[in-house]
């Protein structure tokens, strides 16, 4: 085994190189690649090339999402601290987590609900392109709820909670939408997932990757 000599601005590059070449042949499009890519960087899980699915156009709706300034909302603030800055000033655009607000913390008491899923009802309204669940069922849930009522309205949604409890089946659900989506099968998923999809798209809209 040899250590490999390399200036530290190129590890990443390097990263996606060796993932490209161990991956090999993929149906994955020039758009949907660097996603597939980042995920597998952020997890070292080569597994998530067979489990992720785009539906209805999904990077396009993301990528119009982002060139229009809309903003972008997550479930838990893990993710909103790990999306690029930089890339959503570029487009004006924000994150949104309403997870710790104490509004949040209140409807979810007085209801029995989880504080994930009072946190997507109360963002309702919102400039939201992108919705981004990573880490809990019942906010996923409810926002296909929501879209399905009419209260909800994004370009995209990103699907991809993890865990044992309605992690699978609310996934399961969001791959027969209709409407834009990003989601992985199975328990498998998180916020890495989420935020690495996120800011692939970022990428994207910025022209860092080959859009053809």
């Amino acid at each position: 085994m040899e250590i490999q000599k390399i200036k530290p601005e190129e590890i990443e590059a390097e990263s996606f190189r060796i993932i490209a070449r161990e991956l090999g042949p993929h149906s994955f499009s020039s758009k949907e690649f660097p996603i597939v890519q980042r995920v597998i960087h952020a997890t070292g899980d080569f597994d998530f090339a067979k489990l992720i699915s785009f539906g209805n156009d999904s990077v396009k709706a993301g990528i119009a999402a982002i060139k229009a300034g809309k903003d972008i909302l997550v479930d838990v603030n893990m993710a909103a601290s790990g999306i690029s800055k930089p890339l959503l000033n570029k487009f004006g655009c924000k994150v949104i987590c309403k997870v710790a607000d104490e509004d949040t913390r209140e409807m979810a008491a007085q209801r029995g609900i989880t504080r994930s899923e009072a946190a997507m009802e109360l963002a309702t309204g919102q400039n939201i392109g992108i919705i981004g669940v990573g880490n809990a069922p019942t906010a996923l849930l409810k926002v296909m709820d929501y879209i399905d009522k009419g209260l909800m309205q994004p370009n995209l949604v990103i699907g991809v909670p993890v865990g044992f409890v309605n992690a699978l089946e609310s996934k399961a659900i969001l791959a027969g939408k209709s409407y834009p989506f990003i989601t992985v099968s199975g328990r498998k998923g998180g916020s890495p997932i989420n935020v690495s999809i996120i800011n692939a798209l970022l990428k994207l809209a910025a022209g860092h990757y080959d859009e053809s």
